[in-house]
């Protein structure tokens, strides 16, 4: 990792020297120069998603997760997300949770099925419903959050007029003892390399293309969604006794305990 940052920094200077030497580049690159190490790190290692989990989440023992589908939030005053943003972003998420393996995902259907009996999910009851939620999928954990940017680009590929811009923020919490263990905040804004010298790499990884919102979204889910998936102790491979109904553990399944109690 360090040998990487190194020889990320160094590209970086490179550029930067070029750029300072070029006609009518001094003022970008005496930009570059004086930015922060900190902003250089996380531009080096596309960290975009600011996250934080309490100390205790390495003890909770996770199996079965369910993703509430997330709502929209943009501020007052601010312009209105585009059609469908809440749901993309969902998308998005539910995908990455399927894909990472470690954990028992429920079913998108089953969740949906069940949101139907709950009343509507809002600002306002927001963390009460994942808790209501969590406890009718019989879940270990529940991913919520909300949309509270979501801009499409304006224009084509390669001449846009205005950048895509999406920004979420997401939480996990533990069913057994109720509280949020893990937050995080994902906020990008495409800029062109002219503004933004250290995105370099994404715009040669994009071939110096303008993005759609859904690739920014993207992004950011699989960030939060490794963050937490690296924070969790996952348990998906242990057999342990599960109380509840969700269908008596999806169709009656057997579920197992280490202690007196045995099988049900």
């Amino acid at each position: 990792m360090k040998a990487s940052w190194t020889a990320g920094s160094a590209r970086l200077a490179l550029v930067a020297a070029a750029l300072w030497m070029a006609p009518g580049c001094t003022t970008i690159a005496a930009d570059a120069v004086n930015s922060t190490t900190g902003a250089v790190s996380d531009a080096i290692n596309n960290r975009n998603v600011k996250a934080h989990a309490v100390s205790s989440i390495k003890t909770l023992s996770i199996n079965r997760v369910a993703v509430m589908p997330l709502i929209e939030a943009a501020p007052g005053g601010a312009e209105p997300l585009a059609p469908g943003a809440a749901e993309a972003v969902s998308a998005e998420l539910y995908s990455q949770v399927a894909v990472a393996g470690g954990w028992d995902p429920i079913p998108e259907q089953d969740v949906a099925a069940a949101m139907q009996k709950m009343p509507p999910t809002t600002i306002a009851n927001l963390d009460e419903n994942a808790l209501l939620l969590g406890h009718e999928m019989s879940a270990d954990g529940i991913i919520y959050g909300t949309v509270e940017r979501y801009k499409e680009r304006v224009g084509m590929d390669y001449s846009a007029a205005s950048p895509a811009s999406v920004a979420f923020s997401l939480k996990f919490v533990d069913l057994k003892s109720k509280q949020v263990v893990w937050t995080a905040k994902f906020a990008k804004s495409q800029a062109a390399l002219s503004q933004n010298l250290f995105d370099l790499a994404n715009f040669v990884q994009r071939s110096g293309r303008w993005v759609r919102a859904h690739e920014i979204a993207l992004e950011g889910v699989k960030e939060a969604v490794a963050n937490l998936h690296g924070d969790l102790n996952l348990t998906q491979s242990v057999k342990r006794f599960e109380t509840g109904s969700y269908g008596q553990i999806k169709s009656g399944q057997q579920r197992y305990n280490t202690g007196p109690q045995g099988v049900y």
